[in-house]
């Protein structure tokens, strides 16, 4: 079969791309900022080609959008996740190795919920190599034949149908990118895009080929049958739009550390201005000038002038307390996350009341969790087990306040190295967290003093 569509992404993932671009750029850090040029560093109007590369290329990222998933992944991974006892003690050996790649299950489960809430969507593929007329379980074992976990992205989303089958909506189609690499001569290789399209019992993969014209197309590389009634993918979602269909649950950060990142030039920008003064001369007439430690100018005109002309500072103050305030807007994004609504404190009380209230961290773990659960599903109906079990993702961190869930999420960039020390104590102060009345300097002499005397310190202590 010949086809161009088949590569063709589907106006919804179109839709959602929009927002990836923008992800991509804040995950990849200052070179990709830098890389994205004026889509997200504009060029002044009155601003010539030179001045705007000189800005662009000096420009560093505050990477808070990358750094709050990190810290907030880093929550419910704090410890392990368990493996329920309902689960088959085969595939409790795969979870070891669970996507064939060396990572276990914790590791796995810990990169897709990370993609989940930097992107809003991604997804886990059950699949399982073709049996190469493997007979029994020893055979299978000895072939290393087993179905195992793929993290897809949402980038390599391509395109899905889908239709409502005993009350659930499940797929008929799904259309996933994918890149190989080949042996291309005796040393080096190459990376080749393919599309596989999956349908209930059996699959296809598309390459790119060349007709008698020279001119290219899709077609059917290779296809197969699986003894699977349904496609073996399960969504995770960040912030669930509807079925397939995710949106980044802190896009508002994500937008706030683009504003970071331009005002921050303007920032750099008028600080360069700032520290080099102008040299204003007045009725100097054609007196030869030369500035210098060691020279002087010397003229005989009655009101000539000659005096360096240097910036307030009130706009740089300016500049400065508005980025403070940013930064601390963007942290709050980021803390509101992990804030029960009213009703429970614990994870205890969330379930024994039927889950009335909970943060929307826990809600989107609950979520990744269910994932999970569906996919050592999958994995089951591959080997023919009755069912995959159930394992338990770590959810007790929600903060009753935002005070404090933003503590929380300061201690926690404490701990990564995305804060100093003094500025943890200077945000805990103006939270209200510690007396107004502790001076900063005087207490990190205090706890420097302290350590030697004491197990905690500063590195050590945690909320």
């Amino acid at each position: 079969m010949l086809t161009d569509d088949v590569r063709k992404p589907s106006p919804q993932v179109l839709e959602m791309a929009e927002d990836w671009e923008l992800i991509d750029a804040l995950m990849g850090g200052t070179k990709a900022m830098r890389k994205a040029g004026k889509r997200f560093l504009p060029q002044w109007p009155a601003e010539d080609d030179v001045s705007y590369k000189a800005r662009l290329a000096t420009a560093t990222l505050f990477p808070a959008y990358a750094r709050t998933v990190s810290v907030l992944t880093g929550k419910p991974f704090s410890k392990p996740v368990t493996i329920g006892e309902d689960v088959p003690p085969r595939i409790v050996e795969w979870l070891g190795n669970v996507d064939l790649q060396g990572r276990n299950l914790h590791t796995f489960a810990a990169e897709v919920c990370a993609d989940a809430l930097a992107y809003g969507l991604c997804g886990i593929l059950v699949d399982c190599p073709p049996s190469n007329g493997a007979r029994t379980v020893q055979d299978e074992r000895q072939a290393g034949i087993r179905p195992y976990a793929v993290h897809i992205r949402g980038h390599h989303i391509l395109g899905w149908r889908d239709e409502m089958r005993g009350g659930a909506r499940v797929l008929t189609q799904l259309r996933l990118l994918e890149y190989v690499h080949e042996d291309d001569g005796p040393f080096a290789s190459k990376a080749v895009e393919q599309v596989r399209v999956l349908e209930p019992g059996r699959w296809a993969v598309y390459r790119k080929q060349r007709l008698e014209n020279g001119a290219e197309t899709w077609a059917i590389h290779d296809q197969g049958v699986t003894t699977l009634p349904v496609i073996p993918f399960v969504p995770v979602y960040g912030l669930r739009c509807g079925f397939m269909i995710g949106r980044p649950p802190m896009l508002e950060l994500a937008h706030a550390n683009v504003e970071h990142w331009q005002s921050k030039s303007d920032q750099q920008t008028i600080l360069h201005v700032a520290r080099v003064p102008l040299l204003f001369a007045k009725g100097l007439g054609d007196a030869q000038i030369t500035v210098g430690a060691n020279s002087f100018v010397q003229t005989g005109a009655e009101h000539a002038d000659l005096k360096y002309v240097e910036h307030s500072g009130a706009a740089i103050e300016a500049g400065r307390l508005s980025l403070l305030d940013l930064e601390d807007r963007m942290r709050q994004v980021g803390a509101e996350l992990l804030v029960i609504k009213p009703g429970n404190t614990t994870e205890v009380q969330t379930i024994a009341d039927n889950e009335q209230g909970m943060c929307d961290l826990q809600r989107i773990m609950q979520a990744v969790e269910d994932s999970l659960d569906t996919a050592l599903g999958l994995m089951a109906q591959w080997v023919g087990e009755k069912e995959g079990g159930h394992v338990s993702i770590y959810r007790d961190f929600g903060a009753a306040t935002l005070a404090e869930a933003s503590a929380s999420l300061l201690f926690q960039m404490r701990s990564v190295g995305a804060l100093s020390f003094e500025t943890l104590l200077s945000e805990l102060k103006r939270r209200g967290i510690l007396s107004p009345d502790i001076d900063i300097e005087q207490e990190m002499a205090r706890a420097k003093a302290d350590a030697p005397k004491t197990v905690a310190t500063e590195e050590t202590v945690r909320p």
